[in-house]
Parts: C-alpha cells; sequence; structure tokens
C-alpha cells in the first residue's frame, strides 16, 4: 500500500453537500441488503445511498453518523478523478469544512472533533475499496469562504455584507476591510425551503395542487410549465413578497444593503437572482454563481493557514 495526500474540502449544507468539483443532496437511505439499483457506499456492514429526500435540518449535525456518512462519500468522488490506483493506495486526507458564522464559534471545535480521531477508515464506493485516515480538520467561516474566492472583486470596498440564501437558512456576514466581524452575524430560518412550504400549502388549499420543489424552481426561473397563469401568478407573487420581507429583515437589523457592496451567496440567491436585482433594496451587487464556492474558499483558506504554520 502506497500513501498518498489529499485535500477535500466539504461544504455539509442543508440542502446539499458540495466539495471542489461535485455537489449532491444531502440526503441517506441506509439498509442492511445491497441496493438492487444505483452506487452505493458500504461501510461498517451497511449499505448507503444517496437520496433526494434531504436530511431535516441540523444546527448541530455532529448528532448523529450521517454528515460523516455523507462526507465518505464526497471524499470517494474527489478521490475517483485524482488517485489512479485507491485500492492500493491509504488516501491522508485534510478536511477543510465550514460552520454557519452565527454557529462558528460555539461549534467549530465540536465539528472539526466530529471527524479527527477515526484511525484508519475502510469502505467500498462503485466497487472499489477505500483506505483512508482523515488527519488534519480545520473548520472556517462559511460565507467569509465564498468571499474570498472573488477577493479582487472586493477588496476596494471598506464595507461588504455577505448574505448567503441556502436551504433552510439565510446568513449574513459583515466584512469591514476583507476581515470578518463575527459580532454582525446571524443564521435566520429563513431560507428557500420556507417559501417552497408556503408555495405548496397555498395551491393546495386553494387549487388542490401539489407543486413540488422542482416545479417551483421553474416557475421562479420563468421556465415554460404546464400550469396555468393563476398557479404561475401565484408563485411569482410570493416570491416577490418572500424576498420583499427578507430584505426588509436585513435592513431591520441594520444593514445598510445600498452602500458598499452585498455579495450573495448559495443556490437560493441564483433562484432568487431576477427578483432580488429587481427589488430597489440593494445597491451594488455580485452573485457568486459557482454553487460550490464555499468549499474552494475552505481549501484556499486552508492552503494560505498551512502555509503559515
Amino acid at each position: 500500500m502506497i500513501n498518498q495526500k489529499l485535500i477535500v474540502a466539504v461544504d455539509h449544507g442543508n440542502r446539499n453537500t458540495k466539495t471542489n468539483d461535485s455537489f449532491f443532496t444531502s440526503g441517506l437511505i441506509e439498509s442492511d441488503c445491497k441496493p438492487v439499483l444505483g452506487e452505493y457506499l458500504y461501510y461498517n456492514g451497511h449499505y448507503y445511498t444517496l437520496s433526494d429526500q434531504r436530511i431535516p435540518y441540523m444546527r448541530d449535525k455532529t448528532k448523529d453518523e450521517r454528515f460523516f456518512i455523507l462526507t465518505l462519500f464526497a471524499i470517494a468522488m474527489e478521490a475517483e478523478g485524482k488517485v489512479p490506483d485507491v485500492e492500493n493506495t491509504i488516501l491522508n486526507v485534510d478536511l477543510p469544512v465550514g460552520l454557519p458564522p452565527k454557529h462558528y464559534g460555539a461549534l467549530f471545535e465540536k465539528f472539526q472533533n466530529y471527524f479527527k480521531g477515526r484511525g484508519k477508515q475502510v469502505f467500498t464506493y462503485k466497487g472499489r475499496e477505500y483506505t483512508i485516515k482523515i488527519n488534519d480538520v480545520v473548520a472556517f467561516p462559511q460565507d467569509y469562504a465564498a468571499a474570498m474566492t472573488i477577493f479582487p472583486q472586493i477588496q476596494g470596498y471598506n464595507k461588504v455584507v455577505t448574505v448567503d440564501i441556502g436551504g433552510f437558512t439565510l446568513d449574513y456576514l459583515l466584512l469591514r476591510n476583507g476581515s470578518p466581524e463575527l459580532s454582525v452575524c446571524d443564521s435566520l430560518e429563513k431560507g428557500v425551503i420556507t417559501l417552497y412550504n408556503k408555495i405548496s400549502s397555498r395551491a393546495n388549499s386553494e387549487y388542490d395542487i401539489l407543486l413540488d420543489e422542482t416545479d417551483i424552481d421553474s416557475i421562479i426561473k420563468g421556465e415554460k410549465t404546464d400550469y396555468d397563469e393563476n398557479i404561475v401568478s401565484l408563485v411569482q407573487e410570493m416570491t416577490k413578497m418572500y424576498v420583499d420581507d427578507l430584505l426588509g429583515t436585513l435592513r431591520e437589523l441594520g444593514l445598510d444593503l445600498k452602500t458598499g457592496c452585498v455579495v450573495f451567496i448559495g443556490g437560493g440567491a441564483l433562484l432568487l437572482r431576477n427578483y432580488l436585482e429587481k427589488s430597489g433594496k440593494v445597491g451594488k451587487c455580485i452573485f457568486i454563481e459557482d454553487i460550490c464556492a464555499n468549499a474552494k474558499g475552505y481549501e484556499l483558506l486552508y492552503r494560505i493557514q498551512k502555509k503559515g504554520r
């Protein structure tokens, strides 16, 4: 067996788990029997497949093993294109990860320790056996990490507000002269899942129609759908109201979105981009279109930190 070092940055989102090069829904199905269809991961006597049914929101992701299993999937996916002979290799993994700025101070040590001290781990993915050892784990604040991937675009601003619209949460963080102010941040339960739930409930109540998240996304994006104008108008009106309320909440919290620069992050922000830009409540803004930006930022910050050690 040969040893190979590998840095695998992982963004453990409520909706999606992201690495530098891939993302997948943060959902798992566990079974004692080998799945008949699809790719699976075999670990500690259990079979795991990825699911489109995401894990319910967890502020503390260390409460059970599910996010560790998702991390094994992430490591295997990253190793596929980088380690040619994985079955004869021990992967020594450095793991940059992240947490919402609001929870960072309280949870970063616990989250780091969740991955540490497990020794060699052996699992099978796509019929190939992986042997890994997680050596170094460092957690960074989300959003700050993503913003660092576009640092040349924001370095001229004294004040930058990052707004990360995710699945369950909306996180914001103030940067002054490129440094995060962790005293001016919060994680609000106002992500796009709350919008989906309200739209689905109202459509069911008023029109006896079941709308899933994919349908709602298509309407919000302005794509052609099979729904009549009443449903389309309902989704558009509720989305506009959601965006107005979201920006109004940030204003009430003392964030001036018309001065400096606002950096919008996350799949929710990209979904709502047209509504955000037309709201009239935001000045200069930048949308980070790479859904994997936080993961790439974790690796960037980790490499910088490692050089300074």
